[in-house]
């Protein structure tokens, strides 16, 4: 299994680094980002990026890697959605198509042909990363932002993979939600019974799990709490059903990088609680 380095930076005693592999299931080359801190074999935290994002927005935006660093977690960062495979509209609209895979395993053509985000994240990528660098392969996490955070809880909650699960404004309830219906018809077609696999808080009402109890940062300002976030879905499924879940609302942040930023050492600490041992 060939990595090509990209680039790769002395950053806090570690490296940041960025990589491309091929990729089976995404029908060509994939990029993603690694942070390795200065620890032997450190736990996994993988981070899934939102919107319009690519593999060097985290490492770049977050200021992760000196709480990385301090805490010993080693982060991989993947690329949004496939880059190599094409096709007609993929551009066209910043929410559906490039840097807008929802990390789904998509059904309809023609994204199904190369838009196997799931897969690749929980089988491939991983696979791709245990192998290449000295981590450990027996605890992992996941985390991510907005179209991310959904893709990290619905990944906590339906694979069972991860030891610890967060997410920083996600979408929790796509198949409620303006850009979730606009993926997942796209992606999945029409069913909205396929939909629930793909939407935490209809996973979470099944009775779906995760391993340790998630958490969720969440700022009051944000522009799209009301009409695309609606985290109070989620809290009522995780309450009605017994899912241990810690929402925590920060008054005055919006949904941008400075929020980010702002929570991150929260958000890592949170999974170091989990992972280190």
């Amino acid at each position: 299994m060939t990595v090509q380095v990209k680039s790769e930076h002395r950053c806090f005693n570690g490296v940041q680094g960025f990589y491309e592999h091929e990729s089976k299931l995404c029908g060509g080359p994939m990029r993603f980002g690694v942070y390795m801190p200065p620890w032997k074999k450190p736990p996994v935290v993988y981070y899934l990026a939102g919107l319009e994002c690519n593999e060097q927005t985290f490492a770049m935006k977050a200021g992760a890697q000196r709480i990385a660093a301090e805490l010993g977690l080693a982060l991989v960062m993947p690329d949004t959605s496939p880059r190599a495979a094409r096709f007609p509209g993929d551009d066209a609209s910043w929410d559906f198509g490039q840097a807008a895979s929802f990390y789904v395993d998509a059904t309809q053509a023609p994204w199904s042909s190369a838009y196997r985000m799931r897969s690749y994240i929980v089988d491939e990528l991983r696979a791709v990363v245990e192998q290449r660098f000295n981590v450990a392969t027996d605890r992992r996490g996941i985390m991510g932002h907005s179209m991310g955070g959904h893709g990290a809880l619905t990944l906590g909650l339906s694979a069972n993979t991860y030891d610890s699960v967060s997410a920083i404004a996600p979408i929790v309830a796509p198949s409620q939600v303006p850009w979730g219906v606009k993926a997942f018809t796209g992606y999945l077609g029409d069913d909205k019974r396929v939909w629930a696999d793909h939407d935490a808080t209809a996973l979470v009402t099944a009775g779906k799990r995760t391993r340790n109890p998630v958490r969720i940062d969440q700022g009051s300002a944000d522009k799209f709490l009301t009409t695309q976030l609606k985290p109070e879905l989620f809290a009522a499924a995780c309450k009605e059903r017994g899912e241990a879940l810690e929402l925590v609302m920060h008054d005055g942040y919006d949904h941008g990088y400075y929020f980010v930023s702002t929570v991150i050492s929260l958000q890592l600490q949170h999974h170091a609680g989990f992972l280190r041992r």
